[in-house]
């Protein structure tokens, strides 16, 4: 049965989650087009989005907070590396001073949407309070993200169904879950893994984290001095402006320095390991990966907090490779047995594409899988639709404001000329494809095929460069490989 919306259910914006890339979006398009309506759809009960998802122990930002927070809303706390709670705090504190909490519709699942080209409008269906409703809008921009919200990646674990104790994804973190005094295993290497094991170890009796392969490790100071001397010397807004900026760069520098001369940062980040952790700890064997700085995304330890949870006894790291679960464990490879009380699978996400919508145009449904990118965030030959994803390389909002901008300043750009549709067109001309995520990691590899294409040229080349792409963006052509029109009959919007 079709369900017909409402005029209050019809805006000229409908934006799919209230994370970053939601707020970021609502804020930019509605300070360059203040004439246009806008909801947002978020799923969860709340703002947050990743921040609200993910709740376990030590949760962080992976990346400077002067980066992951918003350029026309400083970050004000004194830490550089900042904490799950205190980041939600921010956005929603943000979304209330902007008033964007206004427009906010929570516990509403986008589950497809259809393209009507007679009247060049979205209708959007959602799961809403146990029920079915639809929307209409003239543009869609998904600020849903990258990875599937149910379900993280867990491998298939021979006997893991044996094991008597807790096994718990971090993704879905128990809140009832004591683990004082507890043996604790944390599978994997990655971002999460070392978050997760200085924060459990100050409760647990024992923490070993058990991986396959070493990863790179970066530490850095929680409190930077750049930002205490800029926030000394100048106002707010200009200080939170230098910080960023300063965070941006020296990001960015170090990615071109990883790339460059591989060896050098080798060396920089094994010096730094040997200097804090214990005197003939075998490093080259649980801190040297096989592969090349930032081959694979690089995991941040403020104030090298791993190393000296290892240091201080209250962690260990295990380098093998599973046999096999039984009741008390994990039985290796190498014949060692690692007793355990809780089991956490660091293990990864999977990937997900535009929050798992379907997609259709009058009826007849894309695979986004088959269209290119068009300058990271729209898609081949489909009208007024957004996808923000940020860097594997940097903060996530370096890109999610970048992307926020380009759609406002294109909305700004068809009502000037009265068009009501815009689609990005290749045309006949030959394009070669690349992934849109050039990083190694297990979750990308798994999964690539579950994003749309990067093609290797320009506009359809998704570069993971937050300058070049900043600089772009200055000197942008609205119109490169883009088609405008009008539709015949548009089908009257609020605003």
């Amino acid at each position: 049965m079709t369900v017909t919306p409402q005029q209050d259910d019809r805006f000229d914006v409908i934006i799919v989650g209230a994370g970053i890339s939601g707020i970021d979006a609502a804020y930019r398009i509605a300070e360059r087009n203040p004439g246009l309506t806008y909801t947002i759809l978020e799923r969860r009960a709340q703002i947050g989005g990743t921040w609200d998802l993910f709740r376990y122990p030590g949760v962080r930002s992976d990346s400077s907070i002067f980066t992951l927070s918003f350029p026309f809303e400083p970050w004000t706390r004194k830490e550089g590396v900042a904490d799950g709670g205190h980041i939600r705090e921010y956005l929603t504190a943000t979304a209330r001073k902007y008033g964007i909490d206004r427009h906010i519709r929570f516990n509403s699942h986008v589950r497809s949407a259809d393209w009507d080209s007679s009247t060049d409008t979205w209708t959007v269906t959602v799961e809403q309070d146990g029920g079915e409703k639809r929307y209409r809008g003239r543009f869609l921009f998904f600020a849903s993200g990258y990875y599937n919200y149910d379900e993280g990646y867990t491998p298939d674990f021979p006997g893991i169904d044996r094991f008597a104790g807790a096994v718990v994804h971090p993704q879905h973190w128990p809140e009832d879950l004591d683990y004082t005094g507890k043996r604790i295993v944390v599978i994997g290497s990655g971002a999460t893994a070392v978050t997760l094991i200085p924060s459990l170890a100050e409760r647990a009796e024992k923490v070993t984290m058990l991986q396959r392969s070493p990863t790179y490790l970066i530490s850095a100071s929680k409190y930077g001095k750049v930002a205490a001397v800029a926030r000394m010397l100048l106002p707010r807004n200009a200080a939170h402006l230098v910080i960023r900026t300063y965070s941006a760069l020296t990001e960015a520098v170090f990615f071109f320095l990883s790339r460059k001369a591989p060896g050098f940062v080798k060396w920089l980040l094994r010096r730094k390991a040997i200097k804090k952790l214990p005197a003939g700890y075998d490093v080259d064997v649980h801190f040297k990966p096989r592969y090349n700085p930032w081959d694979q995304r690089m995991c941040l330890i403020p104030d090298a907090d791993l190393y000296n949870a290892v240091s201080g006894g209250r962690a260990e790291v295990v380098t093998d490779r599973i046999e096999g679960f039984d009741a008390t464990g994990i039985a290796l490879e190498s014949g060692k047995h690692l007793d355990a009380d809780i089991i956490v699978t660091a293990t990864g996400l999977q990937l997900q594409a535009l929050g798992g919508a379907t997609i259709s145009m009058d009826g007849v449904a894309i695979d986004h899988r088959d269209r290119f990118v068009y300058k990271a965030h729209m898609l081949e030959d489909v009208p007024n639709l957004f996808w923000c994803v940020g860097y594997t390389n940097a903060s996530w909002t370096l890109r999610a404001d970048i992307t926020a901008r380009a759609t406002a300043k294109l909305l700004a750009h068809m009502a000037a000329h009265g068009y009501t549709h815009a689609y990005p067109h290749l045309g006949n001309e030959p394009m070669d494809v690349k992934p849109s995520w050039d990083i190694q990691a297990n979750y990308v590899k798994r999964s690539v095929q579950a994003l749309p294409k990067s093609g290797t040229k320009r506009p359809w080349n998704v570069r993971q460069n937050y300058l070049a792409d900043a600089l772009d963006y200055r000197f942008d052509r609205i119109e490169e490989a883009m088609v405008f029109g009008r539709a015949a009959d548009r089908a009257p919007l609020a605003g």
